[in-house]
C-alpha cells in the first residue's frame, strides 16, 4: 500500500505556521505510537487518518503474546504496508532474557516480521554484556535497535550519571535510538518529576553529554510534555509512547496547528 499523502484542500490556501518539519522517511522528528492492545480494524482507521505522521508502533508491554497469531500476523503486515516499523515492547524483551530465551526471542521477533526491537532493563536487572549482546545479535538479524533506559519503579529510579553512562554505551554498541522512560504515566519515572513535569537540569545535563540530541527518543505521553519539548528542540524533536488518539494532535502541535506552538511565530 502507498503511503497516502498530504492533498487537504486547506493546503492549498494556508502554509503551516511552523515549517521545517521532516517528511518520511525521516531520521529526526519520529513519533512513536503505543498500542495497548487496538484491533485491526482500529488499527486500519489509525493508519489510514493519521499513518503519515507515525514512524513507529510498539506493541506495549508483552501484549503480542495475547494476539491470536493469524491476527498478529495480519496486524504486523497492515502496519509494514505504511512504511510504519514495528516492535513489541521492552517488557517482553525484559520476560524473554529473566527466562534465558534471547535467542529464541529475537529469532521470533524477526520471523514474525517485526522490523525494530526494544531493549530494555526498566524491570528486570541485566548485565552490560547481555546487553551487548542483545544489542549486536538484533542488529546482526538487520532490525532496528531501540534501547531504553531508566527504571519503570520511581522507588529504583537510576542516578542520572549511571543514564548516561549507558545511553553512551549503547549507542557505541549500536543502538539506532535510545528511548528515555515514561512509562505511558509519564510520572515519577525517567527525567520527569511525580507530577509529569520535565526535570530540566538533568535534561541538560544529559544533553550536553551527547553529538547529537536526535539520538534520542523522549517518551512524552502528556500533551504538556510534548509542549515543552517542542518548544526546546524543535519541530523534529523525536517523541514516543504517544497514545493512538493522539497523533493528529501532537503533528497539530509539531507545525503550529495549536495554541500551544503557534504562539511561537505570534512573538
Amino acid at each position: 500500500m502507498t503511503e497516502p499523502r498530504v492533498t487537504n484542500c486547506w493546503l492549498n490556501i494556508l502554509n503551516f505556521p511552523l515549517d521545517g518539519r521532516s517528511c518520511k522517511p525521516r531520521n529526526d522528528g519520529l513519533t512513536m505510537v503505543i498500542d495497548k492492545g487496538m484491533g485491526l480494524d482500529e488499527t486500519r482507521d489509525l493508519l489510514n487518518l493519521g499513518g503519515q505522521y507515525i514512524d513507529f508502533l510498539k506493541l506495549g508491554f508483552g501484549t503480542s503474546a495475547l494476539y491470536a497469531g493469524d491476527v498478529l500476523e495480519e496486524k504486523i503486515n497492515l502496519v509494514r504496508s505504511y512504511g510504519i516499523d514495528i516492535y513489541p515492547g521492552g517488557t517482553f524483551f525484559e520476560v524473554a532474557v529473566l527466562q534465558n530465551k534471547l535467542e529464541q526471542y529475537l529469532e521470533t521477533v524477526k520471523k514474525l516480521g517485526f522490523t525494530a526491537v526494544e531493549i530494555s532493563d526498566g524491570t528486570v536487572d541485566i548485565s552490560a554484556e547481555t546487553r551487548k549482546r542483545a544489542i549486536n545479535m538484533a542488529a546482526e538479524k538487520e532490525l532496528i535497535v531501540l534501547t531504553e533506559v531508566g527504571k519503570k519503579d520511581p522507588r529504583t529510579r537510576s542516578p542520572l550519571s549511571d543514564l548516561i553512562r549507558q545511553v553512551l554505551s549503547d549507542l557505541k554498541y549500536g543502538a539506532a535510538k535510545v528511548i528515555v522512560e515514561g512509562r505511558e504515566s509519564g510520572k515519577g519515572v525517567g527525567l520527569y518529576d511525580s507530577m509529569g513535569q520535565l526535570i530540566v537540569s538533568e535534561m541538560e545535563e544529559l544533553i550536553t553529554t551527547l553529538p547529537d540530541p536526535s539520538v534520542l527518543i523522549w517518551e512524552a505521553p502528556i500533551k504538556e510534555q510534548q509542549q515543552e519539548l517542542l518548544l526546546r528542540f524543535g519541530s523534529n524533536v523525536n517523541l514516543g509512547n504517544i497514545n493512538a488518539h493522539e497523533v493528529l494532535a501532537l503533528e497539530a502541535l509539531r507545525v503550529g496547528l495549536r495554541a500551544d506552538t503557534l504562539k511561537l511565530v505570534c512573538r
